[in-house]
């Protein structure tokens, strides 16, 4: 038996049809296309850290419960005293786990769609339904479908991010509060935009024992670190730890976490700049009459090419030598779809210079 017929034996259907989670090469491309922070960090800082670096013994297992690196992040994004934290390799390692504590034949994870792709996937991957509610025409939650999904699928977690990737915008507070109040199990509001908007279910944690809340450090500056942290009642939150493999988060990375936290007003300026810039490149998508463009109140911005054209422009722009999103192809919503990243001004600048001449020649 040769390996592909080993594999349609022994390889779930459902993991065979699904495909892996692409991340393209950028090379040399002008990188706007994975909602990064486009600053590096100041040089000031970089001897202090190297010397931080110097305390760690690599042939030592980390901190298993990475406790300096918990309390660092709690004070950083504000976490209720009554609530407990976990702390992931991302956030998205924290989204396994809260899956695979609640999986069971039959039972259902829920999101609005389109939202971050990997809450279905990991969802699929765990044996689980996955029940996608689509958003409304302007991507705004659709209360009346969602609250009818809820009492057919009765799910086990619903996620919602707020911002929402890939369209940017925070959803009605007062419906996802309907949301907290119907759900029959948890309820996942994923900020790992938070840096770029006012808006926080945080402090709502202390009142709302079916509610979670994840927040990430990759955004603000810092996602080759790959350090996420979910806060929530100790009882859920206990029972969701028993998920976590070992070590998650490795010695270097809990030195360099607590480290670059003590010069959080570093990140916090850049997520200002990035706020502006975000109006400036907003600004001048609007300006440009073939497009439809999308408010958003995170690092990136979605926007509406005219039918058809998506993957020309697409193409177009990296020819010259800008990568982005395409979304396009990706759901029936976001036809026609593009998505870039807030850069720095150069690089919002070259952006628009590329699209406007690509327009202009379409």
């Amino acid at each position: 038996m040769d390996s592909s017929d080993k594999i349609k034996r022994l390889v779930r259907p459902e993991i065979q049809a699904l495909s892996s989670y692409h991340v393209p090469d950028p090379g040399t491309l002008i990188k706007l296309d994975a909602m990064e922070n486009p600053w590096s960090w100041p040089e000031s800082l970089h001897a202090k850290w190297c010397t931080a670096l110097e305390s760690v013994s690599l042939n030592r297992y980390p901190d298993p419960g990475a406790r300096e690196l918990q309390a660092a992040m709690r004070r950083a994004m504000d976490v209720p005293e009554t609530a407990a934290v976990i702390l992931g390799n991302g956030s998205d390692e924290l989204i396994q786990m809260i899956i695979q504590t609640l999986a069971a034949p039959g039972r259902a994870v829920m999101a609005p769609e389109p939202t971050f792709v990997m809450y279905r996937q990991l969802a699929l991957v765990a044996g689980m339904k996955f029940a996608g509610v689509p958003l409304q025409d302007d991507f705004s939650l659709d209360a009346a479908a969602m609250l009818e999904a809820i009492a057919v699928h009765q799910p086990a977690v619903i996620f919602l991010a707020y911002p929402n990737n890939p369209t940017g915008n925070l959803f009605d507070a007062g419906v996802i509060r309907q949301i907290l109040d119907e759900a029959p199990g948890l309820v996942v509001v994923d900020e790992a935009y938070a840096p770029f908007t006012a808006a926080s279910f945080m402090p709502a944690l202390p009142e709302n024992a079916n509610l979670l809340v994840l927040r990430t450090v990759s955004k603000m500056g810092m996602a080759g670190l790959r350090l996420g942290l979910l806060a929530g009642a100790p009882d859920w939150l206990e029972q969701i730890d028993k998920t976590r493999l070992p070590y998650n988060v490795g010695s270097l990375n809990q030195v360099t976490g607590c480290f670059a936290l003590q010069h959080k007003s570093v990140f916090d300026m850049q997520a200002g700049m990035i706020r502006q810039d975000r109006a400036d490149l907003y600004a001048g998508l609007q300006a440009m009459p073939q497009l439809t463009v999308y408010p958003s109140e995170a690092n990136f911005i979605l926007f509406r090419v005219p039918r058809g054209q998506a993957p020309a422009i697409h193409a177009g722009l990296r020819d010259a030598g800008i990568l982005i999103k395409i979304l396009d192809g990706s759901a029936p919503a976001l036809a026609d779809c593009l998505r870039v990243t807030v850069g720095t001004a150069e690089e919002n600048s070259a952006f628009l210079t590329a699209l406007g001449a690509l327009l202009q020649d379409s």
